[in-house]
């Protein structure tokens, strides 16, 4: 017989069929002539009840029927008279797959807290909350790359090991074969990098734009959807070493079509996850966070707010509200402004545009003034900054002179330079951190929460 699973079964029309069940126990209650065993096989949050008559059982084998056991079913799929559940099954034949010792096996049915499941991330996947946030994730995946086939973007897979350092902030993982307890140096005693396996300093990447961006400037409009990495020191609900990016680059657009695109995507990534994943929302809006569905639905229906810095700037400094960092023209925003200006202010998502110079990266785009840069964020509710993007700068000239400005060596990104020597043109792109959208879409307060095995500092576990 074909095994059915769970979701599948709770779907079932045919009553009375006979049907193959494999899964977990979640739990098992009864008396001395009836069991009733919650089976789960991670396919839907809903766990379907399995009934075994005792007396047709071995005493033997029942009392392997524990939490966290796997167990295979065969039985008759009737309709249920109890709460909770339409249907359920009457067990004909049970066979463990494998024990569980309930004396050890540390998912009980009590609650447990996220950061005792952080230590059992190995485990984590099986309880109710866990298993929504990851088939979330799936979904988000796939809604990513169809939204973006369906538009006609090329996905390109750009490296992970890299010598440039995209965001000029240097905050990157070395990659060497050097055996570290004899690293060759040259006459100058500084580190032969010509002796590594590359032949010079190389690193894991923190962004694929640069690459993504020559892509673009062939085939109009592309994405990356790829690990990137940061070597920082922070350990906040917010930062992980290891996480995920989507990255479209454009052609032929400016700063307007890049906001265009950005509010699009994430309206269509919200509207998918509310059409695909209702049940998991409905858990999460449940146990996690109870204002989870009427946000996503707000971001949804809401058209996004599109400010420059300078006028977002003079709204907070006017507020009437102490923030705990100083508001002023040329400081970045940090997480509290922008999250007033989502949802005290404006109360819709915000989209602020053409931020300072001096405070961004070397490829957007020059504005008149001299002073700013065709630079946008996007700004949600509880999270802040969801999107960084930019028109970058195609101008041969001002693109060089704004890498000297602030010492980027113009010979180790020649290639890049190149594309503004050979029919260049206007382009646009911006950065989703996979993670943060996870967090926003799942009601999850922090991102070790969302990444199936989270890297932190001094953590590298699983």
């Amino acid at each position: 017989m074909k095994r059915s699973t769970v979701k599948e079964l709770l779907a079932f029309t045919e009553i009375n069929s006979d049907v193959l069940l494999k899964g977990w126990v979640r739990t098992r209650r009864g008396n001395n002539q009836v069991a009733f065993i919650a089976i789960n096989d991670g396919t839907i949050i809903h766990s379907i009840q399995v009934v075994a008559d005792l007396q047709s059982f071995p005493e033997e084998l029942m009392k392997r029927v524990t939490t966290g056991s796997s167990i295979s079913v065969t039985g008759k799929l009737v309709e249920s008279m109890g709460k909770g559940q339409n249907v359920e099954i009457q067990a004909a034949e049970i066979r463990i797959l494998g024990d569980s010792d309930p004396e050890v096996y540390p998912l009980q049915k009590k609650g447990h807290s996220f950061e005792f499941l952080r230590e059992n991330a190995h485990l984590r996947f099986r309880t109710n909350t866990f298993g929504a946030v990851f088939r979330i994730r799936h979904a988000l995946a796939y809604a990513i790359h169809k939204y973006y086939n369906d538009r006609g973007f090329y996905c390109l897979h750009t490296p992970i090991i890299t010598a440039s350092d995209a965001e000029g902030a240097g905050a990157m993982f070395k990659v060497t074969t050097f055996d570290l307890d004899g690293i060759p140096r040259n006459k100058e005693g500084d580190v032969d990098f010509t002796e590594d396996f590359f032949g010079r300093p190389t690193n894991l990447t923190v962004s694929g734009q640069l690459e993504g961006e020559l892509g673009a400037l062939a085939l109009s409009s592309i994405y990356t959807f790829g690990p990137t990495f940061r070597a920082e020191n922070s350990n906040t609900p917010r930062h992980v070493a290891e996480f995920w990016m989507i990255e479209p680059e454009m052609a032929f657009c400016d700063i307007t079509d890049n906001m265009d695109l950005a509010e699009d995507f994430l309206k269509y990534l919200i509207r998918y996850t509310l059409d695909h994943c209702q049940d998991d929302l409905e858990f999460l809006n449940k146990m996690v966070d109870k204002g989870l569905l009427e946000r996503l639905r707000f971001v949804m229906e809401h058209p996004f707010e599109r400010k420059t810095y300078s006028e977002a700037v003079e709204i907070l400094m006017k507020a009437d509200r102490k923030f705990e960092f100083q508001v002023e023209w040329g400081l970045d925003l940090q997480a509290e402004h922008e999250r007033y200006l989502v949802e005290q202010h404006f109360k819709r998502p915000v989209i602020l545009t053409d931020y300072p110079r001096e405070i961004k990266a070397f490829y957007m785009k020059q504005n008149d003034d001299g002073k700013t840069v065709r630079a946008m964020d996007v700004l949600f509710p509880l999270i802040g900054e969801i999107i960084g993007g930019s028109q970058r700068e195609e101008e041969l000239d001002k693109l060089q002179n704004r890498m000297r400005e602030m010492k980027i060596p113009e010979d180790e990104l020649w290639w890049y330079l190149e594309t503004r020597k050979f029919g260049t043109v206007e382009h646009s792109g911006f950065g989703l951190g996979f993670e943060r959208l996870i967090m926003f879409i799942t009601g999850m307060s922090n991102i070790r929460d969302v990444i199936p095995f989270p890297r932190t500092p001094k953590s590298a576990e699983f």
